[in-house]
């Protein structure tokens, strides 16, 4: 009789075990609700991106959405990135931007926050992490046009905010290089970083401008050359991790 006893009581406390590893392994499926944003937070006003990126800012463009390898993975504002929370990467919003996105072709909308750097694609202007692509219907197509509007802007910009212009992405550092020292010639600075992927992809920067607009009249003349050159955020971790690249030129 006591054997019997201990023997349903093993069997009732590893049923218990197993139903709540099954739930434990469906919920990392969920989208996981983000830290609410803050409406109107204020931008630091002595910040060159104090102008741009304001609460009620908007734009319409295509969306994708990244998921592995860079799940756990740190996002280019340092913290690590799950693709079952809702976070996007945008090439220039500071970080911690808070960005209603809402896919055109079903009105379905999802909350995000700004905490990496991307899409590095012409033509695409927000990287969505999975659950938040799931929430809007992109899982399936991949790409979709979206309309996105800040609903809480970044506090604290840094004040040594610089921006510079993508003229190309290599999986060969060496092409890169050849690159990079012929931009460095002629406009003064010029600097690799990497993306992590398979494979991984070197980036040419031109360029370390102080405003948004200063970086943009520098894409439109490197355009003329290189249609897909745009404008993208050298924030201090991409300075960081460029300093140590001995290919590195210009102040």
């Amino acid at each position: 009789m006591n054997r019997r006893f201990i023997s349903l009581a093993v069997l009732s406390i590893v049923s218990a075990l197993l139903f709540n590893c099954a739930c434990r392994h469906r919920r990392t499926a969920v989208s996981q609700a983000p830290r609410a944003p803050q409406p109107g937070a204020k931008q630091n006003p002595n910040s060159a991106a104090a102008s741009n990126f304001s609460l009620g800012y908007s734009e319409e463009g295509i969306a994708s959405w990244y998921g592995v390898p860079f799940h756990g993975r740190a996002a280019a504002d340092g913290e690590i990135y799950n693709m079952e929370t809702l976070v996007a990467a945008h090439r220039t919003m500071p970080f911690n931007t808070w960005v209603k996105v809402t896919n055109l072709a079903n009105n379905a909308a999802v909350n995000v926050r700004i905490i990496d750097r991307g899409p590095f694609v012409d033509g695409r202007i927000l990287d969505l992490s999975k659950a938040a692509a799931r929430d809007i219907g992109l899982i399936g197509p991949g790409v979709g046009r979206v309309r996105i509007e800040v609903i809480s802007a970044a506090r604290d910009i840094p004040r040594n905010d610089f921006f510079a212009v993508q003229a190309g992405a290599f999986s060969s550092r060496d092409s890169a290089e050849r690159l990079r020292a012929e931009y460095a010639r002629r406009f003064g600075n010029a600097q690799l970083a990497t993306r992590a992927g398979s494979p991984l992809l070197w980036r040419v920067l031109v360029g370390k401008e102080p405003s948004l607009d200063a970086a943009q009249q520098l894409a439109i003349v490197l355009s003329a050359e290189n249609k897909n050159a745009f404008v993208v955020r050298l924030d201090q971790t991409v300075l960081t991790r460029s300093s140590g690249n001995s290919a590195e030129r210009g102040p």
